[in-house]
């Protein structure tokens, strides 16, 4: 079954929160037996990688009920459920959501402010709000990062192919730079294009110390154009010729099922990068694009409060 919203897991957590003081992770794995969750649902990670999705969400559905009073923390990283909490749950709740915790006055309080203190004008300000959204807030920056990511991509290769041969060779140098090859702009530039052999754009040292070389085909597609098995055996059969055990083929299209697969089983090592990978690795190593705009995001510091 998919992994429940916050607001669904703020009653399961509130129920284990009476039982006695609580850790998330142990609350994760108990309600993750309950609700007979896989293992791969609960090593599902959110877009960042760097969070479960079912501890992300017990995190928030645990803030909001303390932010309501319901859960207090009486030591670091454990929360139990209030007096409050527990009458609540006396008087057997359906269901506990942002709704229901607007009877709180202490949640209407943090509700209010934390709306107060959005910007007048900025697209998020209700987006975000706790009441409108079954996603956390995590959630939602994340998710508007991928689309804002995704929109890139695409701008990305549309701008590449307003451009002609030259400039998607001297991109290819470039990212090839950037991540570490070729040693230089100018060693790369005088090696790419240099074989003119059929099949093969260009040869790039895969070190600084040139003790491996990388073969490169490049094509420079709109995305209709699929690049079949074909393309790429005449590739691989470029590779044999030359002796090359090392190649990589990059096109601002996609590669069709077949060519992926015969890549697979080869002696040689080729590796095939679509537009959308294409797109990314200049992203991710800042190729085409610049940094826009920095949010930094803070979380408390449990070591500075602690007394041990």
């Amino acid at each position: 079954m998919p992994i429940p919203d916050y607001q669904t897991l703020m009653l399961p957590v509130l129920r284990q929160a009476a039982e006695g003081e609580r850790r998330v992770p142990e609350v994760a794995e108990r309600i993750a037996d309950e609700l007979g969750l896989t293992m791969e649902e609960r090593e599902e990670l959110l877009p960042s990688g760097r969070q479960r999705i079912l501890h992300n969400r017990i995190h928030w559905a645990k803030f909001y009920l303390g932010k309501a009073g319901l859960v207090a923390s009486p030591a670091r990283g454990r929360f139990i459920a209030t007096d409050e909490g527990r009458a609540l749950l006396a008087s057997s709740p359906e269901r506990i959501d942002v709704d229901l915790l607007m009877q709180f006055a202490s949640f209407r309080e943090f509700y209010k402010s934390s709306n107060n203190g959005t910007p007048t004008g900025e697209a998020t300000a209700h987006a975000a709000s706790p009441r409108d959204s079954s996603s956390t807030p995590e959630e939602q920056i994340e998710a508007a990062h991928k689309a804002l990511d995704a929109a890139l991509r695409g701008d990305l290769i549309e701008r590449i192919l307003q451009n002609g041969p030259s400039f998607f060779e001297q991109l290819i140098v470039d990212l090839l730079v950037a991540m570490g090859y070729g040693g230089s702009h100018r060693n790369a530039a005088e090696q790419l294009g240099r074989t003119g052999d059929g099949g093969v754009d260009g040869v790039i040292n895969e070190d600084r110390l040139g003790l491996d070389r990388v073969y490169v085909q490049a094509k420079r597609y709109a995305g209709h154009v699929t690049v079949g098995r074909p393309d790429v055996q005449a590739f691989v059969g470029s590779l044999v010729g030359l002796g090359a055990t090392k190649g990589v083929f990059v096109t601002t299209s996609t590669f069709s099922a077949g060519a992926q697969q015969f890549v697979q089983h080869l002696a040689q090592r080729v590796v095939l990068i679509d537009g959308a990978r294409l797109a990314s690795l200049m992203i991710e190593h800042g190729v085409g694009v610049r940094t826009h705009r920095i949010i930094e995001f803070k979380r408390l510091d449990e070591d500075f409060f602690s007394e041990e």
